[in-house]
Order: structure tokens, then sequence, then C-alpha cells
């Protein structure tokens, strides 16, 4: 099977620290990615207030984990393989995966469901079901889901998801229909002269 070239599933996840100024949560986003075309995503405020970037990392990473999983066991279901047994994690905090994947790595907060999402995530990398990787922030395929970007970005990003940007076709379009209309109204009114 073949979508879009590539031969793995991944889940790319990027969150945006306490961004909504009313209650401070954070904003989070994680983009499913199948044979190189996006299968799924999801844009949410997380449930709880977090207090540094890496927790709310953690606990996007630990959902789109969970997520990735279902749809994992979905495709095994379906006996849909991919060559890689594991889910292909891509995030864009150094610390996050340090804490994931680094054997004395260890989470200091007060925060106990933090640190069992931490040390669920560790049991995950361990026992080979996920890989966690570093991906900068400017090719994060799910950065486009949680803030505006400039132009150049924005078109990156829809390449990234297999989309097109039509503002250049509807302005096209929006000029070949005033050109027309043009055009039927001067046939009306020479119409009207004879």
């Amino acid at each position: 099977m073949q979508l879009g070239g590539a031969d793995d599933f991944l889940v790319a996840m990027d969150a945006l620290f306490a961004d909504n100024m009313l209650d401070c949560k954070s904003s989070q986003a994680y983009v499913m990615v199948l044979f190189g075309g996006v299968i799924g995503w999801r844009v949410n405020k997380q449930n709880m207030v977090t207090t540094s970037t890496t927790e709310a990392e953690l606990l996007l990473l630990s959902q789109g984990v969970k997520e990735g999983q279902y749809i994992k066991h979905l495709l095994n279901e379906l006996n849909v393989s991919t060559d890689d047994q594991w889910i292909k994690v891509h995030c864009d905090n150094c610390q996050t995966i340090c804490l994931v994947i680094k054997e004395i790595a260890c989470l200091q907060t007060k925060l106990r469901h933090v640190d069992i999402h931490n040390h669920w995530l560790r049991q995950e990398v361990r026992d080979g079901r996920i890989t966690v990787e570093y991906t900068p922030t400017k090719k994060m395929i799910a950065n486009g889901l949680t803030k505006a970007l400039p132009r150049s970005e924005f078109r990156e990003f829809l390449e990234q998801v297999n989309l097109v940007d039509i503002a250049s076709q509807i302005l096209d379009r929006d000029a070949k229909e005033s050109e027309e209309l043009d055009h039927n109204s001067l046939q009306v009114y020479m119409g009207d002269l004879d």
C-alpha cells in the first residue's frame, strides 16, 4: 500500500505553552501520517494548566501516543502493516525528549499526573512501541495547527499536509468572472443601442 511514498506511521506533535489568556491553558495539536499522507489530526486546549513548556509537551506526547497506538491497533486488525513495528513520534522540545528517552532523566515535579505520563512514555520507549525523534519547530508538521505562520512557512505547512493554497486560483477565477461580466454587460449595452 502506498499513499504518499513513505512506509511508516508517525505522529507529529506541537504544544503552545499557556497561550490562552483567560485560563492559562496550553494549546496542543498532533498530526498522524501514514504512508506519507495525513490520516488524522487534532487541535485542542489542554484540560489542565501546566507550569512549563516541557510539561505541556509531555502531556501532549502522552495523548498523541495513545491516539497513535489506537490507530496502530486498528491497522493491525485490518492487516495493514508498516515497515516499522513502532510508532515514530516527532517532537520539537529537546527537554521533553530527554525525559522520555534517557535512562537517568528525572522530572522534578510534584504534579503526580505529569510524573505518571512521563513514566508511561518511558516504558513505551523502553519496550520498543514508540520512538521519539527531534524535529525542528519550523519543520514540524503540527506547527501550522498551533500558531499563525508567516506566508512562506504557511506554504510549507500546506505542502507537508498535501493541501493546495487556492488563494491565487480564487483571484484568477474572480478576475475571469469580472472580465466575463464586463464583456456581457458590454454586449447588453451594445444590444440596447441597436
